[in-house]
């Protein structure tokens, strides 16, 4: 909560308050979640933490990734609607950390676009180190949480103007982020949770993390066969059909002044206007 860079770190009791974190780590980060942090918290006693008011503060993005991976065309729906075929393994790419706001922060068309585009996805936080794992169990004790993404994509960039998909992927503001992590014990299935976005109040996703090709457990232990994956890392898992670049022509891609809402069962909802660059 707070400032762009100088948000206070905060936990959502049960009751739907937000609790002040600061008098007891210094930051929901790599180092906390190295350090087991997460079960570190368990152990408090929350109710003796402060209570902030929700209303009067900003709400930041649950943790700064190391680095943000990414897997394409994960949804048959989404393949479909862009008339790719199915991957018979995981597209990966990368996308700057540096994307990252917070869930209500604005997003900023690039100059020159005309072909800005929304994508709903489930964020998977790592909290230990991934590498060369070899089974599903193995790849989900790496998982620290999980929080919303909106993978915000330029499809011109992305698409028409050569070289890799990053192009259209890491313009600033392209990776709305939270508004929480959500521990994996909270979500004891994370192939069970519906996904929606809506734009100006148009339903323009509606889908579930069941029809992934690749389930997380998977995403998890291939990416660790070509990269070494470490607490704070984020990967992006996808989105499912329903964005921009897979309407009928006129596309309705993002304008300044537009308003993207989406959420994930069970993690939160994010809402952000769009502007100009």
């Amino acid at each position: 909560m707070g400032a762009p860079g100088r948000e206070t770190p905060a936990l959502l009791d049960e009751a739907g308050r937000l609790r002040d974190l600061s008098g007891v780590i210094g930051d929901l980060d790599a180092a906390f979640l190295a350090a087991g942090g997460p079960a570190r918290l368990a152990a408090i006693g929350v109710d003796e933490l402060p209570l902030l008011d929700a209303a009067e503060v900003r709400v930041g993005p649950p943790l700064r990734p190391g680095k943000i991976v990414c897997i394409g065309l994960n949804y048959r729906d989404h393949a479909a609607e862009t008339s790719a075929p199915l991957p018979t393994e995981p597209v990966v790419f990368l996308k700057a950390p540096d994307t990252v706001v917070g869930p209500d922060d604005p997003v900023l068309v690039p100059r020159g676009s005309t072909k800005t585009d929304w994508e709903v996805e489930l964020a998977v936080v790592i909290g230990r180190r991934a590498r060369y794992l070899d089974s599903a169990e193995e790849a989900m004790g790496c998982v620290a949480g999980y929080a919303i993404s909106n993978d915000v994509s330029e499809r011109e960039f992305q698409l028409e103007r050569g070289g890799q998909w990053d192009k259209g992927k890491s313009c600033e503001t392209f990776n709305p982020f939270g508004p929480w992590l959500v521990t994996a014990d909270e979500i004891p299935d994370p192939q069970d949770l519906g996904l929606r976005l809506w734009v100006n109040g148009v339903p323009r996703q509606d889908g579930t993390t069941k029809n992934m090709l690749f389930p997380v457990a998977e995403i998890v232990r291939y990416l660790s066969r070509f990269m070494v994956l470490h607490p704070g890392d984020v990967i992006n898992t996808g989105t499912p059909a329903g964005v921009a670049l897979g309407a009928p022509d006129p596309k309705p891609y993002l304008a300044a002044g537009d308003v993207v809402e989406l959420e994930i069962d069970g993690l939160g909802r994010q809402r952000q206007v769009v502007a100009a660059a």
